[in-house]
Formats: C-alpha cells, sequence, structure tokens
C-alpha cells in the first residue's frame, strides 16, 4: 500500500496553475519541511526532509487560499517517484507526494505567529501550557482519571 502521512512547515506559499485544455483543472505545488526526529546537525539543530507536494482540483485552490510559508500543516497521500532527462542528458530522478487531505495542524494564533517569523511564538507556548502538552505532542492525562475511562484501553 502506498499511503503516507506527514505534517510539517510549508517553506515557501503554493503555486497554484491551471491545467491546458477544455476541462482545465487547478494543480498547486508546495514544499513541506519534515523535521527528522533523532538526528541533529553539528550546531544542535534538527535536520528536515524537503518534500514536493502536489494537489489537484479544489485542494489545489484551497492551498493557494490559505496556505502560507511557515504554516504547521497535515497532508496524506501518496509517494510518487519519476525521471527525466536535463539537457545536459542527466538523468535526473525525482519524489512528489501527491496530496488527497491536507488540513491545518495549528491553531489560528499559532499560525500567525509562525508567520511573522518567530517559530516559537507565544501562541505556541500558551497552547503547550494550557493543554499540558508535551514535548513530543501528548497530552498528559489529568489527575484522579483512571485508565477504566479512557477509549482506548
Amino acid at each position: 500500500m502506498n499511503y503516507v502521512v506527514l505534517m510539517g512547515r510549508l517553506a515557501q506559499n503554493p503555486e497554484l496553475r491551471y491545467s491546458r485544455g477544455e476541462d482545465s483543472i487547478a494543480v498547486a505545488n508546495y514544499v513541506l519541511a519534515v523535521d527528522r526526529r533523532g538526528r541533529k546537525e553539528e550546531q544542535g539543530q534538527q535536520t528536515a526532509d524537503f518534500l514536493r507536494c502536489i494537489v489537484f482540483g479544489r485542494g489545489a485552490e484551497f492551498a493557494d487560499k490559505y496556505f502560507r510559508k511557515g504554516q504547521r500543516v497535515l497532508i496524506s497521500g501518496r509517494i510518487q517517484t519519476g525521471s527525466y532527462t536535463n539537457r545536459e542528458g542527466q538523468k535526473i530522478y525525482t519524489t512528489d507526494i501527491v496530496v488527497d487531505n491536507q488540513e491545518f495542524a495549528d491553531s489560528k494564533g499559532a499560525g500567525s505567529e509562525a508567520n511573522e517569523g518567530t517559530g516559537s511564538g507565544k501562541g505556541a507556548g500558551e497552547r503547550k501550557t494550557d493543554r499540558n502538552i508535551s514535548d513530543e505532542g501528548f497530552m498528559q492525562i489529568p489527575e484522579g482519571i483512571d485508565d477504566e475511562g479512557l477509549p482506548f484501553n
């Protein structure tokens, strides 16, 4: 099965185009920066993969209208590989994510903080504290709730 779910930050604003022909369709491209957990660069920063994403139809128009560089988004779709020969005669291999579903991964306030270039703005920090969310993204179970009351037991 070829199915992938990714969460990352937009490395650029989406580019919207329309296909040629009588039944033209919207096509949007964007790059998603996805952190590699557990791997650190020499200066102590996490590394990331920059993945090209392609979305069609209404999803393309949605991405063009609402997605902006720096926002964290969650996507699902499939991996598609291909190749072509460039002008110098070299074979170039490509890997793209064909997006089926996409959505915002941050609240509106946290997304606007990311757009301002702060990366770890007040909105994101407040949300983490208010909901008691760990660095791994998991919510702590409040005291007084036993395991029998949890839906996944």
